[in-house]
């Protein structure tokens, strides 16, 4: 109980010594899944629980949808925002995925919130990133093309040159996501720069980033995603 009135602040050491919230986040650890990491003599080794991905399976009987996995992710960074002796999560995430021939991009927040996106930007220069793809962005974007626009999208925020070795591209369709190889993300940023001010090169150029209501990468309260598949 002496140490209680400490329990409350990260940076203040109790009367024994110690940072009680520490102590509280390792004791989160333990609880947590387990994971075990093994450096060999040749490599290395992660194994973890897919917990989850598990529990779900096992009581329905099918691969947990997209949408489902992102309302526990949120749930879960939602509740330490909250919860004693926990700190909210620093990070936005961008999940994507694919459900019953339809495929999902999700952005879920610190504080708990998600949003379902057609596209969108975050991180440095956001803003200025989602403008740029709302000039490009078109409803029958190829997975070709879109590749090229997220590639163009990143040049608008990024600093110093963009080369295969300090960018990663993921792809996610019906055959599920991959990483793009090195050598496949250097032809596209070449092919990139050739057609960068062609507005030929992609069929959403030319679109007003104001065009339509709202917001017109963000799917509106009217415009359902689940119209058009299953989540």
């Amino acid at each position: 109980m002496a140490e209680h009135g400490y329990s409350f602040s990260l940076t203040t050491f109790s009367l024994s010594g110690k940072l009680v919230q520490i102590d509280y986040a390792l004791a989160a650890i333990a609880g947590g899944a387990p994971s075990v990491g093994i450096k060999a003599a040749n490599g290395m080794v992660l194994a973890t629980e897919e917990k989850q991905i598990h529990s779900y399976y096992f009581v329905y009987q099918e691969p947990i949808p997209t949408a489902q996995l992102v309302q526990r992710v949120a749930s879960m960074m939602q509740e330490y925002t909250q919860s004693g002796g926990v700190h909210p999560f620093g990070v936005s995430l961008l999940i994507c995925g694919w459900n019953e021939g339809w495929p999902y991009l999700f952005q879920s927040d610190p504080f708990g919130a998600y949003f379902v996106w057609k596209a969108t930007a975050m991180g440095k220069n956001y803003v200025n990133g989602k403008t740029f793809l709302e000039k490009r962005y078109s409803e029958d974007l190829e997975l070709e093309d879109a590749i090229h626009t997220v590639i163009l999208t990143l040049k608008e925020s990024f600093e110093g040159q963009m080369t295969e070795d300090n960018i990663e591209v993921g792809i996610c369709n019906e055959a599920g996501f991959r990483r793009l190889t090195p050598i496949e993300v250097k032809d596209y940023l070449e092919a990139s720069a050739c057609n960068a001010g062609d507005p030929g090169s992609n069929p959403g150029l030319g679109r007003s980033p104001g065009e339509g209501s709202g917001n017109p990468l963000q799917y509106s309260c009217l415009e359902n995603p689940m119209d058009e598949g299953a989540w």
